[in-house]
């Protein structure tokens, strides 16, 4: 398939949502400058967003976390609970290539490999927003279905930001 060809970021979100029987709801939202920003746009509270964190691992490889907006990774916490002594944010470039997203628009639905997912405890049983693949778009889903599509490990892996 070339270039051009291939579907949107939000079309693979949606792809990818409709084959794991997940329904999602599209809103454009416009441009953020944050997402505090995003959050007043989509008349929700920041803790109502939930981050998805591309992390590397030790071996190279990567999962997701998902972080509501509130709150920051707990590297401790989530060092223990994947079982390994390092992990770190990849830039942005690396980020791009391990999911086919830019930065602000990860996702877990559509990516280019499907990583492990971590969910932080608290987004359970709420109605979540997550990036949608594209700048300016957010997607809608109830949590705990999408931790449920998905097999997420659920846990505190979070701390609140300073």
């Amino acid at each position: 398939m070339s270039p051009s060809a291939e579907p949107s970021g939000r079309n693979r979100v949606i792809d990818d949502a409709r084959n794991r029987g997940l329904s999602v709801e599209i809103v454009e939202r416009g441009p953020a400058a944050s997402l505090a920003e995003a959050a007043t746009a989509l008349g929700i509270h920041p803790s109502d967003i939930v981050k998805t964190l591309v992390v590397k691992k030790k071996d190279g490889t990567f999962l997701f976390a998902l972080v509501p907006g509130d709150r920051q990774i707990s590297w401790p916490k989530l060092r223990a609970l994947v079982g390994t002594n390092k992990l770190s944010m990849p830039d942005q470039h690396t980020a791009f290539e391990a999911t086919g997203y830019e930065r602000g628009t990860i996702t877990p639905l559509g990516s280019v490999t499907a990583w492990p997912i971590y969910a932080d405890e608290r987004m359970s049983g709420k109605r979540i927003s997550l990036g949608a693949g594209e700048h300016g778009v957010s997607l809608f889903v109830d949590a705990d279905s999408l931790i449920s599509a998905f097999r997420a490990i659920v846990a505190d892996l979070t701390d609140p930001i300073d």
